[in-house]
């Protein structure tokens, strides 16, 4: 997979990852809109229609079976396609710049599914549900930063994209390992063939998208079958999107890439109609019969503890342990006070924690449970965390 460090190309990948924060930003906001629409719908007279809706067949799967497994397979490519940038010519393409924010995401998954052990170490099925506070959204924690407004540092918005870019790909790994179901190894076998085949078209110096994304649409469908997540497959194709910049006509001189026109026409259906979509169909809990027993049930205490306190304590931590070291140092012009503030907001773990719960539980009163623990897990860590980044300022405070 190769890579051209021309600068024509670099302020192409840098203006890229500004757009992104700049897209993610935005998407959270709405983000926020459709999750208390989703709640609001779901504990209204159109409650009986909501649920009913989402469960209706269309084919082989239901409606929310097809948002999930199908259109969210368009998320994750988008995801597999910002790693991969990232990794081999952004952000993270040194290891100088990858110590602190790939600490700060190792810690923020350790800790978060440690403490969710402690509350249902007990209970095997519940047990099951250890990754679900593990998971960043990128989208809603940027949308909250956005509101601190200018007094927070760009470097911060910056180490936040990047750790939560790390913290992707440790919930992908997760997905793949963790929650398959039985394996059709035919189907595996299959699904092999296609990958192998992507990436000798990739090492062919094939740059044409059609090609990947024919092939990617079969690699998904043989994935599916597999019993290994569908949207695994969007990872997978990601992989395989050559990132090698090539010189475009006479009369467009400029440095593309097929993995930046892909990634450029997949961030605003993505950012604003799928991850909604998904959000609208999988945020509706219903509050009805909610109490402080329920409050207090295992599964809703080891999610939202997990990502309330159990990403704080982990990625702080993690940070404080890296810099004083001596292996990194704090973003530049943060401050101690700032850098806590992005801890509570790496709590906030909205979608992938919510798709995370749908392929741990398959009782939808555990679901329910799930949803509430991220519900209340999230929201207190928005809350906490834009309070801590609103009244903070990056020359006070005690310096990690």
């Amino acid at each position: 997979m190769s890579l051209s460090h021309r600068p024509i190309g670099q302020g192409l990948i840098h203006s890229t990852f500004r757009r992104f924060l700049d897209s993610e930003t935005s998407a959270g906001m709405l983000l926020m809109i459709v999750a208390l629409l989703a709640i609001v719908t779901a504990n209204s007279p159109l409650a009986s229609v909501y649920f009913a809706t989402l469960h209706l067949s269309i084919g082989p799967m239901s409606l929310q079976h097809w948002i999930n497994d199908a259109l969210m397979a368009l998320f994750f490519l988008l995801v597999g396609l910002e790693i991969k940038r990232e990794v081999l010519d952004g952000q993270l393409s040194s290891w100088s710049r990858r110590i602190l924010p790939g600490a700060a995401a190792v810690g923020g998954m350790v800790v978060p599914a440690l403490i969710y052990g402690a509350f249902n170490q007990g209970d095997f099925t519940a047990a099951h549900g250890w990754a679900i506070p593990t998971a960043t959204d990128i989208a809603f924690a940027l949308g909250v930063l956005s509101l601190a407004g200018p007094r927070v540092p760009v470097t911060l918005k910056v180490f936040l994209a990047a750790l939560a870019i790390i913290d992707d790909l440790g919930a992908v790994v997760i997905i793949a390992l963790f929650y398959a179901s039985d394996m059709n190894y035919w189907a595996l076998g299959g699904a092999a063939v296609a990958f192998f085949t992507l990436i000798a078209m990739n090492r062919a110096g094939v740059s044409r998208l059609a090609p990947y994304l024919v092939l990617g649409a079969a690699l998904w469908g043989l994935v599916f079958l597999s019993g290994i997540h569908a949207t695994i497959a969007g990872v997978l194709l990601a992989l395989t999107i050559p990132l090698k910049l090539t010189r475009g006509t006479p009369g467009a001189p400029h440095a593309v890439s097929p993995l930046h026109r892909l990634e450029h026409s997949l961030q605003v259906p993505v950012a604003f109609l799928i991850v909604p979509l998904f959000g609208f169909a999988n945020a509706g809990v219903s509050l009805v019969d909610v109490t402080l027993d329920s409050l207090s049930e295992p599964v809703t205490l080891g999610v939202g503890l997990g990502l309330a306190a159990g990403k704080l304590i982990g990625v702080l931590g993690a940070v404080v342990l890296t810099v004083r070291a001596g292996f990194a140092k704090l973003p530049g012009a943060a401050s101690g006070p700032q850098m806590l503030g992005i801890a509570l907001l790496c709590g906030i773990g909205f979608t992938m924690s919510l798709f995370v719960g749908q392929l741990a539980f398959e009782d939808p009163a555990i679901q329910d449970r799930a949803k509430l623990g991220i519900l209340i897990g999230s929201s207190v860590s928005g809350v906490a965390g834009y309070l801590v980044l609103r009244f903070s300022s990056r020359r006070t405070g005690i310096p990690i």
